[in-house]
């Protein structure tokens, strides 16, 4: 019976073992210092949720200013309020100053001349029935927007 060589495991030799574990690669290159390198997206990764917390938990500051203010009443004001004038105008087209029947366009005009010949205007409230004529309607504000009445308004009946 013929002998059979005995086959051992091959070894390398020390020097050109190398291996790399969780990013870190431990081992040598010919020298006889260790030689480490630690990957640091990890490290930047939990530096970076820290500050982020941080932050966020830190009180905003309150830039608000305490100030006295003086405490008064404002002057007297010697302007009375302005009138409000209502101006209506029923179904037959009859014109009313203040609950008053205008006689005809001439009269009408001169009492928008009178609230326009004011410092201050008074205030008109037009307030035309629901069944009045359009025309009608129009005339009137036609009348004060010629004479340059400035305060004028349509009240709805609803």
């Amino acid at each position: 019976m013929a002998k059979l060589p005995l086959l051992l495991p091959l070894q390398l030799p020390r020097n050109d073992f190398k291996e790399n574990f969780m990013g870190m690669n431990v081992g040598s290159n010919n020298d006889d210092d260790v030689m480490l390198e630690v990957n640091m997206t990890p490290l930047i990764d939990v530096m970076l949720v820290l500050i982020i917390m941080f932050i966020i938990t830190i009180p905003a500051p309150n830039n608000a200013i305490n100030i006295n203010l003086p405490n008064g009443t404002p002057p007297p004001t010697n302007e009375k309020p302005s009138e409000i004038i209502d101006v209506r105008i029923d179904a037959a087209g009859k014109v009313f100053w203040n609950n008053q029947q205008v006689s005809d366009r001439k009269a009408l005009e001169t009492l928008f001349q009178g609230v326009v010949a004011k410092k201050d205007q008074d205030q008109i409230k037009l307030k035309p029935d629901q069944m009045a004529e359009y025309k009608n309607v129009a005339m009137v504000m036609a009348t004060a927007q010629r004479l340059g009445v400035t305060k004028i308004g349509i009240v709805s009946s609803n």
